[in-house]
């Protein structure tokens, strides 16, 4: 390794802007690039809602990107496990991601547990003021647990899963969520439409 290798990076790579940026992408797609981050429990509806919204936001013609907790898993985060050190690393990885996704000019869909108030302020920090919009899919324990659609509390009570959202380790419920919902009081259809009003209110849709 050559000394220049050896060096921190941050000494040798140079930010490069480009004539393309994000307000030209943003005004070619007719809309203001945005993170949506729904984070709830596990079962409480993050991905069905989200994928939802996306296919309504695409039936009106604007450009999303959906990600998901477990497809990052097999990809991008396949080398982490479930520690606390890296789980805030997948959650950093995929902070970073939507990041690019958003300066690309796209409304970006995240659907994580991502249990602690911590990790979703740290990406709320990489974009610019406004364009974080945290969703929690408030959904009562009881009623994920009667869902346990992937078999994981069952697994979880049982001892075979340690530190498990909601059973064996802390959910910390987001204080000022810029969407709040409930997946056990409305049905898919509300839900959507509130999720709509509030992207309307925020001049991320038109």
């Amino acid at each position: 390794m050559s000394a220049l290798d050896s060096k921190h990076t941050d000494e040798n790579v140079v930010w490069h802007s480009h004539a393309i940026d994000k307000n030209f992408r943003a005004e070619q797609k007719k809309q203001r690039p945005a993170l949506l981050w729904f984070t709830g429990l596990s079962g409480s509806g993050k991905s069905t809602v989200a994928g939802a919204l996306e296919n309504k936001l695409a039936q009106l013609g604007y450009h999303t990107y959906l990600l998901d907790g477990d497809n990052v898993r097999h990809g991008l985060c396949r080398d982490l496990g479930f520690s606390d050190h890296d789980r805030r690393e997948n959650i950093r990885r995929v902070g970073e991601v939507a990041k690019l996704m958003t300066d690309a000019g796209l409304i970006v869909l995240s659907a994580f547990i991502s249990p602690f108030r911590e990790e979703r302020e740290l990406v709320r920090e990489l974009l610019p003021k406004g364009d974080f919009l945290e969703v929690f899919v408030d959904t009562p324990l009881d009623v994920c647990e009667s869902r346990d659609p992937k078999g994981l509390y069952k697994k979880a009570r049982a001892g075979e899963i340690k530190a498990f959202t909601g059973i064996s380790s802390a959910y910390e419920a987001p204080e000022q969520p810029e969407i709040h919902l409930h997946t056990d009081q409305h049905t898919i259809d509300a839900i959507v439409a509130q999720c709509l009003s509030v992207l309307r209110e925020q001049g991320v849709i038109a």
